[in-house]
């Protein structure tokens, strides 16, 4: 109980580990990184999927950081 739901069970995980699920919970949950949808017809993804890989890679380093604090 307490762990995030997809968590491997184990006592030992490396700060890479962890900042990986911390990246993908708040990816998931607030859809970091997609942009915003705008109303009506754009003509344009709101994002590329590079600048949306890009997005997320910095959200994992910011994990990252976090953790090492």
């Amino acid at each position: 109980m307490g762990e995030w739901e997809g968590a491997p069970a184990g006592p030992a995980r490396s700060k890479e580990e962890v900042a990986l699920e911390l990246m993908r919970f708040v990816a998931l949950t607030t859809g970091y990184g997609k942009g915003v949808a705008a109303a009506g017809y754009t003509g344009k993804p709101s994002r590329t999927p590079e600048e949306y890989a890009e997005a997320l890679l910095e959200l994992y380093q910011r994990c990252r950081r976090l953790l090492e604090a």
